[in-house]
Parts: C-alpha cells; structure tokens; sequence
C-alpha cells in the first residue's frame, strides 16, 4: 500500500518557484487501479516518479508498505525499484540491438537470477503479452503495439506488486491503444498489482477504478461505477 502525506515537490525555475506538487496526500490500496489525469505541467508525471522512487519529495513521505522512499538510502531505493516496482513509458525504452526475448531479460539481472532461468522467464512474460512468436525478433521488426508489449513483459518479468504506466499509449493510435490497454487490464486481474497510469486520455480514463486530477500540483480523487 502507498500512503503520501503532504508531499511537496518545488523546484526553481529562474527567479520563480514551481510548485510542482503542493500537499498531496494519498492512499493507494495493494491491487488498487489509478489512474493520473490532469492539464500538462499539472505535476502528473511527478507524482509518477515520487510513486516510483524516480525523485525525492522537497518535503513530506512516500511511503510504500510502511517504507518511506523520500529517506531511504540510495542503494536500498535501487533495490526496492529492482524488486517491487515496474515501469513502462511511453517511449518504449527497448534497446534495438536485443532482441524481444534479451530486453526483457534485462529487467531480471539486477535480481541475480541464473541466465537459464532469466531465459525461461522472458519467454513466459512475452508469451503472457501474445509474444511467444516474437522472442528473437528486435525492436525494429516489431510494430509500434508489439514493441510497447515486449515493455510491459519486461516491466513484469520481475512480477513486481506495482507497475507504473506514464503514458503507455501516448505513441499509438485508438486501435492499438485500445489493444495495449487490453493486456495491461488483463495482467492486472490476473496477477492482482497496484497499477497506477498517467494519461491525457479521457477513454482511457473512464476504464479505471478510480481516477485522480492534478492541478497545480493539488489532487483529488473520485471513484467510479462500471
């Protein structure tokens, strides 16, 4: 479970302060769906990264099963994000000289997990995406949908208890959005993780759980029927 309290995020920008997050207090229950929205420069993609262990409050706690991440030491934060966190961007971030299979299996060397068994899993996560044909194909032979499913095996290879989406759909158009969001619907039901998504996408919106609305860096929450 993630609670923050009055967590702020400001930052300089010339004479001026940006206020980047201003106060925002929030729980996300274990298997909960959230999604982000609000105007760009709102403070979404920050409190994605504040969630992630990306960047550290100015003041205020993240905390993420009673650990909180805004004090933890470097090395151990890079051990929670390695074992507990999954990230997929918008920008698919996949290495184009590994294949399908290798770039997933990226994701499981910080967990020293022997080669054998990095293998067998990768297979199994693109398998769990409709890749199983695609294992040795690069990204460069793979459409712009297929590439973002080879980063979602690769951010739950590691079968982590939250993924974290900034924009995972931003680069695609409605059908292959709505086949992406399709298979991230469909892991999280059947594997149960906290899935958090920022997205500009009101469709997109409307299928979540519950959705919260940042401006100037002040958010509120509202759950949803259906």
């Amino acid at each position: 479970m993630y609670q923050l309290s009055a967590v702020t995020k400001s930052y300089r920008r010339g004479k001026d302060t940006v206020h980047a997050l201003d106060g925002v207090d929030l729980t996300i229950e274990d298997g909960d769906r959230l999604v982000i929205k609000g105007p760009t420069g709102g403070g979404k993609s920050t409190l994605l990264q504040m969630l992630g262990g990306l960047d550290r409050p100015t003041a205020g706690s993240v905390l993420l099963d009673g650990t909180d991440l805004a004090t933890l030491p470097e090395a151990r934060l890079t051990r929670v994000r390695a074992e507990k966190i999954g990230f997929v961007f918008q920008g698919f971030n996949l290495i184009p000289t590994l294949t399908a299979q290798e770039n997933v299996e990226t994701a499981l060397v910080p967990l020293g997990l022997r080669a054998a068994e990095r293998r067998e899993r990768a297979a199994e996560a693109l398998e769990s995406v409709g890749l199983g044909e695609r294992l040795r194909h690069v990204p460069g032979e793979l459409s712009g949908g297929q590439q973002q499913r080879v980063a979602i095996a690769r951010a739950l290879v590691k079968r982590p208890a939250v993924l974290l989406a900034d924009e995972p759909t931003g680069n695609l158009d409605e059908s292959m959005r709505d086949e992406v969001m399709d298979v991230l619907e469909n892991l999280w039901q059947e594997h149960a993780f906290t899935f958090v998504m920022v997205t500009h996408d009101s469709v997109l919106a409307k299928r979540a759980h519950r959705v919260a609305t940042i401006r100037a860096g002040r958010v509120t929450v509202r759950e949803q029927v259906g």
